[in-house]
């Protein structure tokens, strides 16, 4: 019972997958054959068009969306979170985070919640004072005088005016829209500085800014624009306004600290951005109590000489950026990121914008013409595919060692896309050429009673080493691939053995091409035209195989199907002896311009060999 419900089974699975392959075959058929016919008439033209159609596209992405850039981007982020180190932290910049146990904790003492005091801003600020900083950046808004707390307005102003430029404070650029009314001038804004030597244009600009006159001279913008994605990768140093630029809080904590003019300064940064090892942070309440109040990252760094940013980091109040590695990072540890990459000259460099475009462009063209040469060996997807690991596995070293992200992944990508393109073509022309019944109509030996099977092999020169020899037989071997995919009526028989395998090297000169006609004359007029046209395409360019070498060719005619078998051995079987035949017959001629051995009046003179059994008759010439 069991062995005849799983013979049953057997059965049905059987049926059911041939049926489903010959389905799907006829599937296969119904869209290749047109694909094939197509391919025959714009032969090697497709390859140029391509090239064309995507230098077209590089052009156009460069001028308006830059989808590569956008897509690099998004490969720059998965990089940087699995790479296997992180940089440490240099320890010059220190984040001091008003958190949410530094709001509880004079809370509780009876000293008021959020929002804080001026005077207990400027306490905080004489702390980090007396502790030897050697900057602050208070990324904390003071924008109108405190009516409750004037000593203490008064109190943070003196700070400032004391600290002569090592304080500094948040100052937030409005909305464009709003420039046009505004009474402040572009030179007049928070650390303002000439972009040339002789600044003309100075439009008004609208800038939100502290309440006291030092606090305004010493401030800075700490306005943040993403990327277009809605993630910040890449942080701003500066807001051109005219001829005119506004220093960001990061970038005039740099000038301060190294003594650098801000035009030495790129427009942008983009820090080393860590999601383990983060920069060192202490609570505020621990400065302000001098006692660890809080729960500690102890030790305590240390602050003597270090560049602090001030900022709120409690739930509610901090202004939380997604960034590579963390969706809800702080607005004072994103500032914090950016003053290490200058301070410590950890920022992530890359190629420039334009290299990842003129890099897919020459990768495309090299690509187009490879093929549009003829197919390259399958060798080449190996080899691609290792180039693209050897890539990426440089891009993990170069980021994590030395702070440089080769960005050239999408370019890959988009040449990864133009190579599967011109192999799906090329697949379309060999199908064609091998005969593959997906791509050209099967043989009907009821119409073609006639084959001519041609064995051809190329024979370098003695005087030739065996590398140039091996060389000139590539060159061969593609020549003779384009001249059958450009459409020709003979159908090549490869792979006589597997390549690679260890008759592989003994047999890999040889190839079969055969021709049918409803007749013999038929047949070898068609195998005597493409043979004649092979020689001119052999030594058609400079590099003419003649110099090297000669293809040497044996050429065997047949009669099959002729119906005079009626034995169990049947035609397929003779027709099988005669390739038989054409793969083992010891005589061959040179190629030549005019192949005169094959036309049939030409047997009589080289010698007829007829079949002596009942079967298709062959002529070896």
């Amino acid at each position: 019972m069991v062995l005849a419900l799983l013979s049953w089974i057997d059965a049905v699975m059987a049926a059911s997958s041939q049926g489903f392959v010959d389905s799907w075959s006829r599937l296969e058929r119904g869209y290749r054959r047109p694909f094939s016919r197509a391919a025959r008439r714009l032969k090697f033209a497709f390859y140029p068009l391509l090239a064309c159609a995507a230098l077209l596209w590089l052009g156009w992405d460069w001028s308006h969306a830059r989808s590569l850039d956008a897509a690099e981007d998004a490969i720059f982020d998965k990089v940087i979170k699995w790479r296997p180190l992180e940089p440490k932290p240099s320890g010059r910049v220190v984040v001091v985070e008003i958190d949410d146990c530094s709001i509880e904790y004079f809370r509780i003492q009876n000293q008021g919640g959020w929002p804080w005091s001026r005077q207990r801003h400027a306490d905080l600020l004489d702390v980090l004072d007396r502790a030897g900083v050697s900057a602050v950046g208070y990324d904390v808004l003071f924008p109108e005088a405190s009516q409750q707390d004037p000593i203490g307005d008064a109190t943070l102003e003196a700070m400032a005016e004391g600290g002569a430029g090592r304080f500094l404070f948040a100052a937030s650029r409005a909305h464009v829209d709003f420039d046009a009314g505004a009474p402040l001038r572009a030179s007049a804004g928070p650390s303002a500085f000439a972009l040339r030597p002789r600044p003309k244009d100075n439009p008004p600009v609208a800038v939100l800014l502290p309440y006291g006159e030092a606090m305004t001279e010493h401030s800075a913008i700490t306005n943040i624009t993403r990327n277009e994605d809605g993630v910040l990768r890449d942080i701003p140093l500066r807001e051109n306004v005219g001829d005119w630029a506004l220093a960001s809080l990061p970038l005039q904590l740099a000038i301060v600290t190294s003594k650098r003019s801000a035009r030495s300064y790129h427009a942008s940064v983009r820090p080393n951005w860590r999601r383990d090892s983060r920069l060192p942070f202490v609570s505020a309440a621990d400065l302000l109590a001098d006692k660890p109040v809080c729960e500690t990252r102890a030790p305590l760094p240390p602050l003597r000489g270090r560049v602090v940013l001030v900022g709120h980091t409690a739930q509610g109040l901090n202004d939380a950026k997604p960034t590579p590695v963390n969706a809800m990072m702080p607005g004072v540890e994103v500032m914090a990121e950016a003053t290490e990459a200058l301070v410590a000259g950890t920022a992530i460099d890359s190629p420039p914008t334009w290299v990842k475009y003129v890099l897919a462009a020459i990768l495309v063209l090299l690509t187009v013409f490879a093929f549009f040469r003829g197919e390259p060996a399958n060798d080449i997807d190996s080899i691609f595919l290792a180039t693209n690991l050897l890539l990426l596995s440089v891009s993990f070293v170069g980021l994590t060692a030395f702070g440089y992200f080769f960005d050239i992944f999408a370019s890959v990508g988009f040449v990864s896309l133009c190579f599967g393109l011109c192999r799906l073509y090329a697949g379309v022309q060999r199908g064609r050429a091998v005969g593959n019944n997906d791509f050209l109509a099967g043989f009907d030996p009821d119409v073609d009673r006639w084959l001519v099977m041609a064995r051809l092999r190329f024979a370098s020169h003695a005087e030739l080493d065996a590398q140039s020899a091996a060389r000139r037989r590539r060159e061969y071997r593609r020549r003779l691939r384009r001249f059958l995919y450009a459409g020709r009526d003979a159908v090549m028989l490869e792979g006589v053995v597997e390549r690679k395998s260890w008759l592989h090297e003994t047999l890999d000169d040889m190839t079969v091409l055969v021709w049918k006609g409803v007749d013999e004359a038929a047949a070898r007029r068609t195998a005597q035209h493409d043979l004649d046209a092979l020689y001119i395409h052999l030594n058609e360019h400079d590099g003419r195989l003649d110099d090297d070498g000669v293809v040497k060719v044996c050429v065997v005619a047949a009669q099959i199907d002729d119906g005079r078998d009626a034995s169990d051995r049947g035609e397929r079987l003779r027709l099988r002896e005669v390739l038989g035949r054409v793969l083992n017959s010891p005589g061959e001629w040179p190629l030549s311009g005019a192949n005169t051995f094959n036309a049939k009046e030409g047997l009589n003179n080289r010698g007829t060999v007829r079949d002596r059994r009942k079967g298709p008759r062959t002529d070896v010439v």
